[in-house]
């Protein structure tokens, strides 16, 4: 789902995203000319590699988002997370696939590796 920033409405607004296994549902509105305030969850299967032994597995993720996203560069000093947009389109599909690839980019190790506890032969 995509929305173009200036059509964000003041009042906070409902919305529901599926990205194939994985949604985020939340609510969104304008606090700015240029910010718009974004605090929803986001809740699915995702599939991760072990980073030992390279096991796709399905991991259950529930993240809790909270961010503003801003029209252009954004020069002010904040404690919270401000993501840029370039074309003044927000995009709902971009910002799922950016959280699952952060997820995805931990370090993860699957079940049967956590319980094999054998020394890992390393080279150096």
């Amino acid at each position: 789902m995509k929305i173009e920033f200036r059509k964000v409405p003041s009042n906070p607004k409902d919305f529901k995203v599926k990205f194939n296994s994985v949604e985020i549902e939340g609510i969104f509105c304008k606090m700015s000319s240029t910010l718009v305030k974004i605090d929803a969850s986001l809740s699915g299967i995702t599939q991760i590699n072990c980073d030992r032994c390279g096991k796709e597995e399905d991991v259950p993720v529930n993240e809790k988002l909270d961010f503003l996203l801003s029209d252009g560069v954004y020069t002010k000093e904040t404690d919270e997370l401000v993501i840029e947009i370039e074309d003044s389109f927000i995009d709902f599909d971009e910002i799922i696939q950016s959280e699952l690839s952060s997820i995805q980019s931990d370090y993860h190790i699957c079940d049967e590796c956590e319980q094999n506890n054998k020394t890992i032969e390393q080279e150096f």
